[in-house]
């Protein structure tokens, strides 16, 4: 064993002279474990919720989408989609299209987003995990024109898609209309009926009608256009590669985004709040820091005839400083490790038991906890530079004792 770290924890083991050291020591242990145990579990939170977020998103955002860099509507020749769809690493290509529309049932009416989506979107996209009624896809014998519905526009229309006679009209501005008299010969219409409604959050079920491709591309009189072009990836080591071959493909007239770039302003603002916080918490710690300094400060005076020996007996001061680095990493180390502990054990009686939930409404009855290694690596590491730091000055003023031994 290193002798230093074997003299600095017979220091941190040995009993003190005044008790006050011991009680200070443990108020500085202390104070770091809480810090450290804080900053687990809302580092634990914080990935939950980003984790319960992306997986609500990858509803309708998917891993790689493609836009237009200009306009809402492009056209993509059959060359040009054959080149995309053989690039390596795709799993599966969906092609949409979508934009503004009004819905009316019931006597009311709603603005919202009709999307226009093909049987290869589902699979894409995970909708089928937040279906309330029905099946997402188009599989139906029927000769209407189906869709999906988001459940708030359902309440809000008094859609019931167990009825038979419940329609849906929705309206769209013909290209080049006058405005006239009669506002209604200026727009297309299509009447759709529902057959399953999702349920995610209120961003898409407020906001979101889907349909086949082909109704939404006639009501828009964009046939043989989209609006993005939507795939899956066979791994996600391979989103890089993936990225960059459709970008030279296409060229700069689109746009290819993955996930974190299709939202990459509210990714941002989480993981900013992320950092904030362990910021915070971070200033918490320093200030306990100064508790730690007090104690090693004690814990030099009270071994100064312990160093005088030890430079007697060939110890430099290199030695002598890093015994008292090694006490100080040692405080901040069990400190910060019963605290990630304690804050582990929190986690997982959340994960597992549910102990603070969610009020109805929400999709997940409980607060979303992920617990990450980065996340406990980065609480202990620092817990130790904070360590280390507090015991810089006591380190070098031990450094400095005298060599001589006093008789008493």
């Amino acid at each position: 064993m290193n002798p230093a770290f074997k003299i600095a924890w017979r220091y941190f083991r040995g009993k003190k002279s005044a008790q006050a050291i011991n009680i200070i020591s443990w108020i500085s242990i202390t104070a770091i474990a809480v810090s450290s145990a804080a900053m687990v579990i809302l580092f634990s939170v914080f990935n939950g919720l980003e984790g319960t977020v992306k997986d609500m998103y990858s509803a309708f955002d998917p891993e790689i989408k493609i836009t237009a860099a200009k306009g809402k509507f492009f056209e993509l020749p059959a060359q040009k989609q054959k080149a995309i769809e053989s690039v390596k690493g795709l799993q599966s290509t969906s092609y949409s299209i979508e934009d503004i529309v009004l819905l009316t049932g019931n006597k009311e009416q709603k603005v919202a987003t009709l999307k226009g989506v093909d049987d290869a979107w589902f699979a894409i996209c995970g909708l089928n995990n937040y279906m309330v009624d029905g099946k997402a896809d188009w599989n139906t014998t029927n000769t209407y024109t189906p869709s999906i519905v988001g459940l708030g526009i359902s309440m809000s229309l008094g859609i019931d898609i167990n009825n038979d006679f419940s329609g849906l009209k929705i309206f769209y501005p013909k290209l080049g209309a006058a405005i006239t008299e009669d506002p209604a010969s200026a727009l297309n219409d299509i009447i759709v009926k529902p057959k399953g409604t999702f349920r995610i959050q209120s961003e898409f079920d407020d906001q979101y009608v889907l349909v086949p491709v082909k109704a939404a591309q006639y009501l828009f009189h964009q046939e043989n256009k989209f609006s993005s072009v939507e795939m899956k990836l066979r791994s996600f080591k391979e989103e890089a590669e993936v990225k960059s071959s459709l970008e030279k493909i296409l060229g700069p007239d689109f746009k290819v985004e993955n996930r974190f770039e299709q939202n990459k302003t509210f990714f941002m603002i989480m993981q900013g709040e992320k950092w904030a916080v362990f910021a915070i918490l971070l200033m918490v710690l320093l200030i306990a820091s100064f508790n730690m300094i007090g104690s090693l400060s004690m814990v030099v005076l009270e071994k100064k005839n312990d160093i005088a020996i030890l430079r007697s007996m060939g110890a430099d001061k290199t030695m002598i400083r890093r015994i008292f680095l090694m006490e100080g990493m040692l405080l901040a180390g069990i400190g910060g490790s019963i605290g990630i502990i304690f804050g582990i054990l929190v986690c997982l009686g959340q994960m597992y038991f549910g102990w603070i939930s969610l009020p109805d409404g929400f999709i997940i009855t409980a607060y979303p906890v992920a617990i990450q290694i980065r996340d406990i690596l980065l609480v202990l590491s620092t817990s130790l530079v904070v360590g280390l730091l507090a015991a810089l000055y006591p380190s070098f003023k031990a450094a400095k004792q005298s060599v001589f031994v006093r008789e008493e």
